[in-house]
């Protein structure tokens, strides 16, 4: 599939603002990008144990995607766990922040699931020593394929491979 030149892929786009996305499916998305977001979350808290933003940030996304949270309270806690990242010193840490950020703000924009995918995967490889860091990563990236839903699998899939440049060309 073509890059969308300026526009947002029409799938990740709500069936009511025009798009292709039904509301079942973007709450899938975000749920499964705090899983990912998640997986990873203890190289954050390893180094930052009281800063409490990303975990924060993966408790909103999935209060979202029960319906029990606001894309406003969405919003606040992605900009929250943005601003954790870029206090963060230790790069692997700082990439697992941008995970949670992104998952959470699945809930404002579907297709940031590949923003927390990419990042825990680069947080995996970070955190990995130098020799190991291309296999760190690619086994993060298989656990998340494995913990997929069935209903937004092909279509995560096909994002993957559309954007895979833009993010570093970490999926396999």
């Amino acid at each position: 599939m073509a890059e969308y030149a300026g526009r947002r892929d029409p799938r990740f786009v709500a069936v009511q603002r025009g798009g292709l996305l039904e509301e079942a499916h973007h709450h899938l998305l975000a749920s499964w990008a705090a899983d990912c977001a998640e997986h990873v979350l203890s190289l954050f808290t390893a180094k930052y144990p009281e800063d409490d933003r990303p975990r924060r940030a993966i408790e909103t996304a999935r209060a979202w995607s029960r319906g029990e949270a606001s894309v406003d309270e969405a919003c606040e806690a992605a900009f929250a766990a943005h601003a954790a990242a870029r206090s963060a010193s230790d790069a692997a840490a700082r990439e697992v922040a941008r995970a949670t950020g992104h998952a959470v703000a699945t809930a404002h924009m579907a297709d940031h699931e590949l923003g927390a995918a990419a990042y825990a995967i680069k947080a995996m490889r970070l955190a990995a020593p130098a020799a190991e860091a291309t296999l760190a990563g690619e086994g993060e990236c298989r656990w998340q394929r494995e913990h997929l839903p069935a209903a937004i699998r092909e279509l995560v899939l096909s994002d993957e491979e559309r954007r895979n440049r833009k993010f570093w060309s970490v999926f396999i």
